[in-house]
């Protein structure tokens, strides 16, 4: 009888399983929009497979690897490397490299099918918000065949992919912060107002005092341990322009004309931005390829002889670990939220959801998801999923520290194009920030409100 119970219950999952979004919560759950669940879980996949990506790039782990067949010497070489090069430190660049292959196929793969889709009316929102054990199924299967792409030039190419990639995504993060920074000021003085405590100001304005503490100490430690007296030309004028920048926008965010065309701008937004450009600037720092500028530098060599002199290095970082928690946050900003500010929500492609079909639901106490898309979509599934696809590069770079092997195939090394492309972002970030702040006087015909 026992059996036959869990026959049964193992059906009923996997019926959920091939089901709608509401579905798979089975009504355990408080009421959800079946959007935001539908996101979450595609997101779930996101995070496993980078969770997957960690384990493989642990040295343990890695070293074992070479035990995959074909995976260290299959085609005859290693990274365009004869295999009689020991591969034993680019196991966990390769296995990554192939992760993130297969997670950025698969979201590139759902993005070119839900192109133009405007309701749940549509039969491919049907495969949107279900059939979750298939697609399952579906990165596994891809996942497993990333893993027999011949070695060549794979490695070399999606490099650049990842670049590209990683960069798109640095933008979106910038943007969101600067929504999020918005937002958080607006809340607070709003309660400020509403409520007439000064309480709300002393919390605003200790918050902006640690923000822009921290990128003080920030800013002072990067020029300690980046820079020397003599030399390291590059960090020295890479941390100044950074600064200076931050400076800029935070006298123009407290104008008495800014103030006046956004009341609700101020040095919150700034100094979080501000935080955030510093962190930035150590992330591109820590890619400098010269050991005497770069104290973090970590050097992977495949050479028998030097492996048996050094000690096996792990990729983790302290920017990586910050990375890593940025990634989280934003992937997760990206899944549940959609932005207060109308501006916003056009460039993410989202919508603010209607209650529609769920507003009987919730009246009614009912724990259950709904479908809230009958009548329109609230966020672009293309869209969705091309952040998704950058996300899963950002995080294949991160995780790699975004180094790549040198020109003898020998080495991984860090090339400067990481640390022009981390710069090159900080610096879009910051205009696009500055844009914010001097677009309603460049723009006065447009509602910025």
């Amino acid at each position: 009888m026992g059996a036959c119970l869990g026959v049964c219950s193992l059906l009923s999952c996997v019926s959920c399983l091939c089901g709608s979004a509401p579905c798979l919560l089975c009504g355990c759950c408080p009421s959800a929009k079946n959007s935001t669940i539908s996101r979450l879980i595609f997101t779930f996949f996101l995070f496993l497979g980078t969770l997957v990506s960690i384990i493989m790039i642990i040295p343990g782990v890695e070293k074992e690897l070479h035990k995959l067949p074909g995976f260290c010497e299959g085609s005859g070489s290693v990274l365009g490397v004869q295999t009689h090069v020991d591969c034993s430190s680019f196991l966990g660049l390769k296995a990554v490299y192939r992760m993130g292959f297969a997670m950025a196929a698969f979201f590139f793969f759902f993005a070119i099918l839900m192109v133009c889709v405007r309701s749940s009316k549509d039969p491919r929102a049907a495969v949107q918000n279900g059939f979750w054990f298939f697609k399952f199924l579906l990165l596994v299967g891809i996942t497993v065949g990333a893993f027999y792409i011949p070695d060549g030039a794979f490695t070399s190419v999606w490099f650049y992919f990842g670049v590209v990639g990683s960069f798109l995504f640095i933008l979106i993060q910038l943007l969101l912060l600067i929504d999020f920074a918005h937002s958080w000021s607006q809340l607070w003085l709003r309660n400020a107002g509403e409520s007439n405590a000064k309480g709300w100001y002393a919390a605003l304005c200790t918050v902006t005092f640690i923000f822009y503490a921290a990128s003080i100490a920030a800013i002072v430690l990067l020029y300690i341990y980046y820079t020397k007296p003599e030399g390291c030309t590059e960090g020295k004028v890479l941390i100044s322009i950074n600064l200076i920048l931050c400076l800029i926008v935070s006298a123009v965010s407290i104008l008495p004309k800014i103030q006046e065309a956004q009341p609700h701008s101020g040095l919150l937004q700034a100094s979080l931005i501000t935080l955030y450009t510093i962190y930035i600037t150590w992330a591109a720092l820590a890619n400098v390829p010269m050991q005497a500028c770069n104290p973090t530098l970590l050097v992977r060599n495949s050479t028998s002889s030097a492996t048996a002199t050094q000690p096996l290095t792990t990729w983790w970082d302290a920017p990586s670990i910050v990375g890593l928690i940025i990634f989280i946050l934003c992937t997760l900003f990206i899944s549940i939220r959609s932005s207060d500010h109308p501006e916003v929500n056009k460039l993410m492609l989202t919508e603010e959801s209607t209650a529609g079909v769920g507003g009987d639901a919730v009246e009614h106490g009912e724990h259950r998801a709904y479908d809230n898309e009958q009548d329109g979509v609230s966020y672009n599934y293309t869209f969705f999923h091309l952040c998704l696809l950058l996300a899963a590069l950002y995080i294949m770079m991160t995780l790699t520290n975004w180094y790549r092997p040198d020109e003898s195939l020998r080495v991984l090394s860090s090339p400067w194009t990481a640390v022009w492309v981390k710069i090159s972002s900080s610096w879009a970030g910051l205009l696009l920030y500055l844009w914010t702040l001097v677009a309603p006087l460049v723009l006065p015909g447009r509602d910025f409100s």
